[in-house]
Protein backbone atom coordinates (compact mmCIF):
# COMPACT_ATOMS: atom_id res chain seq x y z
CA UNK A 1 0.00 0.00 0.00
CA UNK A 2 1.31 3.53 -0.68
CA UNK A 3 1.57 5.54 1.96
CA UNK A 4 2.41 9.34 1.25
CA UNK A 5 4.43 10.44 4.52
CA UNK A 6 1.77 13.00 5.43
CA UNK A 7 -0.88 10.68 5.05
CA UNK A 8 0.80 8.33 7.73
CA UNK A 9 -0.91 7.37 11.65
CA UNK A 10 0.38 9.53 14.09
CA UNK A 11 0.52 6.96 16.48
CA UNK A 12 0.82 2.74 15.96
CA UNK A 13 -1.78 2.71 18.45
CA UNK A 14 -4.17 4.08 15.73
CA UNK A 15 -3.38 1.17 13.61
CA UNK A 16 -4.42 -1.20 16.51
CA UNK A 17 -8.02 1.14 17.13
CA UNK A 18 -9.17 0.87 13.76
CA UNK A 19 -8.91 -2.95 13.14
CA UNK A 20 -10.82 -3.62 16.39
CA UNK A 21 -13.48 -0.83 15.14
CA UNK A 22 -13.21 -2.29 11.84
CA UNK A 23 -13.31 -6.10 11.89
CA UNK A 24 -14.35 -7.32 8.74
CA UNK A 25 -11.23 -7.69 6.47
CA UNK A 26 -10.79 -8.46 2.84
CA UNK A 27 -8.09 -11.52 3.31
CA UNK A 28 -5.90 -11.74 -0.08
CA UNK A 29 -3.66 -14.73 -1.06
CA UNK A 30 -2.34 -15.94 -4.43
CA UNK A 31 -3.75 -19.09 -5.86
CA UNK A 32 -1.79 -21.30 -7.94
CA UNK A 33 -2.43 -21.08 -12.14
CA UNK A 34 -5.66 -19.56 -12.81
CA UNK A 35 -6.71 -20.31 -9.59
CA UNK A 36 -6.09 -17.18 -7.64
CA UNK A 37 -5.64 -14.49 -6.35
CA UNK A 38 -8.14 -14.99 -3.88
CA UNK A 39 -10.14 -12.44 -1.89
CA UNK A 40 -12.90 -13.74 0.90
CA UNK A 41 -14.41 -10.64 3.65
CA UNK A 42 -14.23 -11.99 7.05
CA UNK A 43 -14.33 -10.66 10.60
CA UNK A 44 -10.80 -11.37 11.92
CA UNK A 45 -9.87 -10.59 15.74
CA UNK A 46 -6.67 -10.23 17.75
CA UNK A 47 -6.10 -13.88 19.71
CA UNK A 48 -7.07 -13.28 23.15
CA UNK A 49 -4.19 -15.48 24.02
CA UNK A 50 -1.56 -13.91 23.05
CA UNK A 51 -2.78 -10.55 23.59
CA UNK A 52 -0.59 -9.71 26.30
CA UNK A 53 2.13 -9.66 23.60
CA UNK A 54 0.56 -7.83 21.08
CA UNK A 55 2.49 -4.48 19.82
CA UNK A 56 0.78 -0.98 19.35
CA UNK A 57 1.09 -1.68 15.35
CA UNK A 58 0.16 -5.22 15.95
CA UNK A 59 3.64 -6.71 14.53
CA UNK A 60 4.15 -9.85 15.70
CA UNK A 61 0.79 -10.31 16.41
CA UNK A 62 -1.52 -13.44 16.17
CA UNK A 63 -5.15 -12.98 14.55
CA UNK A 64 -7.87 -15.49 14.57
CA UNK A 65 -10.62 -15.79 11.26
CA UNK A 66 -12.62 -18.16 9.45
CA UNK A 67 -14.17 -19.08 6.66
CA UNK A 68 -16.27 -21.97 4.61
CA UNK A 69 -14.28 -24.85 4.15
CA UNK A 70 -16.11 -24.84 0.57
CA UNK A 71 -14.13 -21.63 -0.05
CA UNK A 72 -11.53 -22.32 -2.64
CA UNK A 73 -8.83 -20.43 -0.86
CA UNK A 74 -9.55 -21.78 2.39
CA UNK A 75 -8.77 -25.28 0.31
CA UNK A 76 -5.30 -23.49 -0.83
CA UNK A 77 -3.80 -22.54 1.85
CA UNK A 78 -0.68 -23.97 3.60
CA UNK A 79 0.75 -23.01 6.46
CA UNK A 80 3.34 -20.57 6.37
CA UNK A 81 0.74 -18.94 3.10
CA UNK A 82 1.85 -15.03 2.50
CA UNK A 83 -1.41 -13.50 2.54
CA UNK A 84 -2.27 -9.93 3.07
CA UNK A 85 -5.58 -8.84 5.68
CA UNK A 86 -6.89 -5.38 4.09
CA UNK A 87 -9.35 -3.03 6.79
CA UNK A 88 -11.12 -0.26 5.54
CA UNK A 89 -11.81 2.36 7.93
CA UNK A 90 -13.93 5.26 7.90
CA UNK A 91 -14.53 7.31 4.73
CA UNK A 92 -16.31 9.73 2.92
CA UNK A 93 -16.27 11.86 -0.96
CA UNK A 94 -14.88 15.39 -0.29
CA UNK A 95 -16.79 17.80 -2.85
CA UNK A 96 -15.27 20.76 -4.18
CA UNK A 97 -17.76 22.83 -3.10
CA UNK A 98 -16.17 22.77 1.04
CA UNK A 99 -13.45 24.44 -0.20
CA UNK A 100 -13.23 28.31 -0.27
CA UNK A 101 -11.48 28.54 -3.56
CA UNK A 102 -11.01 27.50 -7.53
CA UNK A 103 -10.15 25.83 -9.53
CA UNK A 104 -10.37 22.48 -7.12
CA UNK A 105 -10.35 18.74 -7.75
CA UNK A 106 -12.73 16.14 -5.41
CA UNK A 107 -11.19 13.66 -3.76
CA UNK A 108 -11.92 10.94 -0.52
CA UNK A 109 -10.72 11.30 3.20
CA UNK A 110 -10.16 7.54 3.86
CA UNK A 111 -8.42 5.38 6.32
CA UNK A 112 -6.99 1.87 5.89
CA UNK A 113 -5.19 -0.59 7.45
CA UNK A 114 -3.06 -3.28 5.62
CA UNK A 115 -1.39 -6.33 7.60
CA UNK A 116 1.07 -8.78 5.83
CA UNK A 117 1.83 -12.06 7.19
CA UNK A 118 1.63 -15.70 7.19
CA UNK A 119 -1.26 -18.27 7.37
CA UNK A 120 -1.67 -21.38 9.63
CA UNK A 121 -4.73 -23.53 8.89
CA UNK A 122 -6.44 -25.33 12.04
CA UNK A 123 -6.98 -28.43 11.66
CA UNK A 124 -7.69 -29.52 15.28
CA UNK A 125 -12.03 -29.39 15.75
CA UNK A 126 -11.45 -27.91 19.04
CA UNK A 127 -9.09 -25.28 18.43
CA UNK A 128 -11.26 -24.36 15.33
CA UNK A 129 -14.14 -24.51 18.12
CA UNK A 130 -12.07 -22.10 20.07
CA UNK A 131 -11.58 -19.61 17.52
CA UNK A 132 -15.20 -19.60 16.80
CA UNK A 133 -15.79 -18.87 20.53
CA UNK A 134 -12.96 -16.13 20.42
CA UNK A 135 -14.57 -14.31 17.21
CA UNK A 136 -18.24 -14.09 19.06
CA UNK A 137 -17.64 -13.42 22.27
CA UNK A 138 -14.72 -10.26 21.22
CA UNK A 139 -17.78 -9.57 18.48
CA UNK A 140 -21.05 -9.63 20.95
CA UNK A 141 -18.59 -7.65 23.31
CA UNK A 142 -17.69 -4.89 20.86
CA UNK A 143 -20.56 -4.62 19.09
CA UNK A 144 -23.91 -6.69 19.80
CA UNK A 145 -26.14 -6.82 23.50
CA UNK A 146 -24.76 -8.49 25.66
CA UNK A 147 -26.35 -12.23 23.81
CA UNK A 148 -25.13 -15.25 25.64
CA UNK A 149 -23.51 -17.86 23.56
CA UNK A 150 -24.47 -21.02 26.12
CA UNK A 151 -27.27 -22.29 24.44
CA UNK A 152 -25.83 -22.37 21.11
CA UNK A 153 -22.86 -24.42 21.82
CA UNK A 154 -24.47 -27.08 20.39
CA UNK A 155 -25.19 -25.31 16.97
CA UNK A 156 -21.68 -24.34 16.88
CA UNK A 157 -20.63 -27.85 16.99
CA UNK A 158 -23.48 -28.94 14.74
CA UNK A 159 -21.91 -26.70 11.66
CA UNK A 160 -18.21 -27.11 12.93
CA UNK A 161 -17.05 -29.55 10.16
CA UNK A 162 -17.78 -26.65 7.56
CA UNK A 163 -15.66 -23.87 9.27
CA UNK A 164 -12.32 -23.46 8.37
CA UNK A 165 -10.20 -21.87 10.89
CA UNK A 166 -6.87 -19.97 10.84
CA UNK A 167 -4.06 -17.90 12.53
CA UNK A 168 -2.31 -14.73 11.27
CA UNK A 169 0.86 -13.74 12.06
CA UNK A 170 1.19 -10.11 11.45
CA UNK A 171 4.59 -9.16 10.06
CA UNK A 172 4.04 -6.07 8.70
CA UNK A 173 1.65 -3.13 9.20
CA UNK A 174 0.90 -0.45 6.96
CA UNK A 175 -1.83 2.38 7.46
CA UNK A 176 -3.23 5.80 5.80
CA UNK A 177 -5.28 8.42 7.49
CA UNK A 178 -5.80 10.66 4.44
CA UNK A 179 -7.91 13.25 5.76
CA UNK A 180 -7.21 16.50 4.26
CA UNK A 181 -3.76 17.49 5.83
CA UNK A 182 -2.82 18.26 2.31
CA UNK A 183 -4.83 21.43 2.92
CA UNK A 184 -4.74 24.41 5.35
CA UNK A 185 -6.62 24.41 8.82
CA UNK A 186 -9.30 26.45 7.61
CA UNK A 187 -10.17 24.05 4.66
CA UNK A 188 -10.07 21.13 6.90
CA UNK A 189 -12.03 22.89 9.33
CA UNK A 190 -14.94 22.99 6.33
CA UNK A 191 -14.35 19.40 5.46
CA UNK A 192 -14.34 18.09 9.08
CA UNK A 193 -17.62 20.34 9.75
CA UNK A 194 -19.12 18.45 6.45
CA UNK A 195 -18.58 15.28 7.98
CA UNK A 196 -19.85 15.46 11.51
CA UNK A 197 -23.29 17.01 10.03
CA UNK A 198 -23.06 13.43 7.29
CA UNK A 199 -24.85 10.75 8.03
CA UNK A 200 -23.73 7.24 9.68
CA UNK A 201 -20.12 5.95 9.23
CA UNK A 202 -18.99 9.34 7.68
CA UNK A 203 -19.05 11.09 11.52
CA UNK A 204 -16.06 9.14 12.26
CA UNK A 205 -14.09 10.26 9.49
CA UNK A 206 -14.79 13.62 11.03
CA UNK A 207 -14.00 12.58 14.70
CA UNK A 208 -10.58 11.12 12.96
CA UNK A 209 -10.02 14.89 11.29
CA UNK A 210 -10.52 16.43 14.84
CA UNK A 211 -7.93 14.29 16.71
CA UNK A 212 -5.41 14.82 13.94
CA UNK A 213 -5.95 18.70 14.26
CA UNK A 214 -5.23 18.58 18.03
CA UNK A 215 -2.24 17.03 17.74
CA UNK A 216 -0.95 19.50 15.27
Amino acid sequence: MFVPSMYREPDPQWIRELVRRNPLALLMTNGADADGPFGTHLPVIADPAAAAHDSPDLTGTTLLGHMNRANPQWKALRTGTPAVLSFAGPHGYVSPTLYPFTPAAPTWNYTAVQLRGVIEPIESAEETLSVVRATAGTLEADFGNGWDMTDSMGHFRRILPGVGAFRFTVTRSEAIFKLSQEQNRETQGQVCRHFQEAAGGQREVAEYMTRMAERG
